[in-house]
């Protein structure tokens, strides 16, 4: 017996599939011409089936006349790489020290083999991808993290230090503009040379809020491992001000990794960014959801 497929679910398959793209339809007026910075990284990075998802996400925004700036991490490939080389890694407060040699890996690792990977992802899904680091076109400007770390025997607090690690200092959109208006995806590699000639590995997060505040993104997305923020009792916050998350801090509702990353939304919401979003990485399409429904799936930090 072939198989048919029935005229009446057909149908209704292709009207669900209309009102979808209606319902997208006021985000896609209101966004056209504007930028999305997403910072890519965790689980969704090591699985090529979420991976084609992210660039077909990508692609599609760009297709519908909205800017998307990726800036992606790299943190457990650098550690599969330094472990492969022999180079040993120290940490400090869960801080990777960054000697010469491991900035150099760090370098080759996210410059080279992880932002080019991400490029051909893109150009598989049919888009024009540029992949880049803080370097180039003087985009980042760094400058050394300063940390501070109490001693355990005497509990005073002393400076850290974490070697070539840094933070942004300034940011020249100028190469993500020209690149923009070229028809390309900009894709950034978190490393930056600092005033002193140094390079610098930066934190993703950092990374791509900084960039989102300069270009007055509509949105920052951060893919992270988790659904978002999520209260005590493991439910969904979807809507978040700064001083709802010092109050969620000051509770011990968000703890641990989750604290760096929001710390990440406020600068960015308070320095030009309209809004932040937490989401899901590991769920397919997560920022497609997150941005084209009116139910969302994932944390909105706001100013």
């Amino acid at each position: 017996m072939p198989h048919t497929t029935d005229p009446h679910q057909e149908r209704t398959l292709n009207l669900a599939k209309a009102e979808t793209l209606i319902e997208a339809l006021p985000y896609l007026q209101r966004y056209a011409g504007r930028t999305f910075v997403v910072k890519y990284g965790g689980h969704a990075m090591g699985d090529p089936e979420l991976a084609r998802d992210f660039a077909e996400d990508v692609v599609l925004l760009k297709a519908v006349g909205i800017n998307p700036v990726v800036v992606h991490g790299g943190g457990p490939q650098i550690g599969a790489m330094l472990k492969k080389l022999g180079v040993e890694s120290r940490f400090i407060d869960g801080l990777r020290v960054t000697d010469k040699e491991t900035a150099e890996v760090a370098e080759m690792v996210l410059s080279g083999a992880i932002n080019k990977e991400l490029v051909s992802w893109i150009a598989g899904a049919g888009g024009r991808a540029l992949g880049i680091s803080g370097k180039d076109g003087g985009l980042v400007t760094a400058s050394k993290v300063q940390r501070t770390a109490k001693d355990p025997d005497s509990n005073i607090e002393q400076v850290v230090d974490l070697g070539f690690v840094g933070e942004p200092e300034t940011v020249d959109i100028a190469i993500l503009e020209t690149a923009c208006a070229a028809g390309m995806i900009p894709v950034i590699a978190p490393i930056a040379a600092g005033a002193d000639g140094a390079t610098y590995n930066i934190n993703a997060d950092t990374m791509a809020g900084a960039i989102a505040a300069a270009l007055g993104a509509a949105r920052l997305f951060l893919l992270t491992d988790v659904a978002g923020v999520l209260d005590k009792n493991k439910q969904l916050l979807t809507d978040l001000t700064p001083a709802d998350i010092a109050g969620l801090q000051a509770d011990g509702t968000i703890s641990g990794g989750m604290i760096p990353k929001l710390e990440t939304c406020i600068h960015a919401v308070e320095a030009g960014c309209e809004a932040a979003v937490v989401l899901d990485g590991r769920v397919p399409h997560a920022m497609l959801l997150e941005f084209f429904t009116s139910r969302g799936a994932g944390t909105l930090i706001r100013a």
